[in-house]
């Protein structure tokens, strides 16, 4: 490597709890700009966590950077910790224009806004969601429970297994009680099978209190995931519409994730509601930061256009 290889600060952070060691894990890259995509992606494959993302500089007026998103197999159009994540990295360090508690990031979907609020623990961040959709239904229940390793007894009648998203889809699938969400097995074969999507269980835990799991590996190779922003906020409008959660003008929900996992998080939604339609007006996603790492990355590596096999 030449001695006068760029070198590039890395910020590891648990995002979604109050509590090191916890949460979900993000890698966030600053000053990205002259890395290559392909680099990226070794890059995330190197660290090894759910997501990296790479800090680069807006193409929009007004907007405070250019995030990439990789896991460690392939790059996101949008995720949800990663924007949180690197919200807060972005804010405590300094890098927004003003300072601003609000601004915009730009990911694949296009400009996702942020806003930072002081609270007694430091500065908690939430995102605002695009619109939800709601898309295709899984008919064979018994299918899909055999797939999760459960029984279709399982499963909360009259509630669909149906695909939702606001630009990651994932399907949804509610289950009676949180003992059938522990006893759920993620298995990459089996799941491949039925579900083309992440899969998101959840149970309802008291009134506007959720238990939840995320299983991927048959997607992105994340047998289970911590906490998932992005399939958050349409879980809160499917909660929503299907009864699990009362509607009202206002609806706040805490879903609790990756307890099973030893990596407690809890993820903060809010959804705003018109008089009539199905559909929440506003959706925002949110949740704590804390800092575990900062380091270097070394470079000396950007001008490979390839990676022998």
């Amino acid at each position: 490597m030449s001695a006068r290889a760029k070198r590039y600060t890395i910020h590891v952070v648990d995002v979604f709890t109050e509590r090191p060691l916890a949460g979900n894990q993000l890698a966030v890259v600053l000053d990205a700009e002259g890395i290559p995509a392909q680099a990226m992606q070794r890059i995330a494959k190197e660290m090894n966590l759910s997501e990296t993302t790479f800090v680069l500089a807006p193409e929009g007026a007004g907007n405070a950077a250019r995030v990439r998103i990789f896991t460690p197999g392939s790059e996101l159009p949008f995720a949800g910790h990663p924007t949180i994540g690197t919200a807060w990295v972005l804010f405590t360090q300094g890098l927004v224009p003003g300072g601003a508690l609000e601004f915009a990031l730009e990911e694949g979907v296009g400009p996702v806004h942020v806003r930072g609020e002081h609270w007694a623990g430091g500065v908690r961040f939430w995102m605002t969601h695009p619109k939800v959709s709601f898309g295709e239904v899984v008919s064979d229940r018994a299918a899909a429970a055999a797939a999760l390793g459960l029984s279709e007894d399982q499963l909360v009648p009259d509630v669909p297994i149906q695909v939702a998203s606001t630009g990651l889809p994932h399907v949804y699938v509610a289950l009676k009680d949180a003992k059938a969400i522990d006893a759920a097995v993620s298995e990459k074969e089996r799941l491949g099978k039925v579900f083309r999507e992440g899969v998101f269980l959840f149970a309802p835990r008291g009134e506007n209190q959720l238990y939840s799991r995320m299983f991927a590996p048959h997607v992105a190779d994340i047998y289970e995931d911590p906490a998932t922003g992005s399939a958050s906020g349409p879980l809160g409008a499917f909660a929503v519409k299907y009864g699990l959660v009362k509607r009202s003008s206002t609806v706040s929900i805490v879903s609790e994730q990756g307890t099973k996992m030893g990596r407690q998080s809890f993820v903060h939604i809010e959804l705003a509601y018109p008089r009539q339609g199905d559909f929440p007006s506003r959706i925002e996603v949110g949740g704590s930061v804390v800092p575990t790492l900062t380091g270097e990355l070394a470079g000396g590596w950007e001008d490979q256009d390839r990676v022998t096999q």
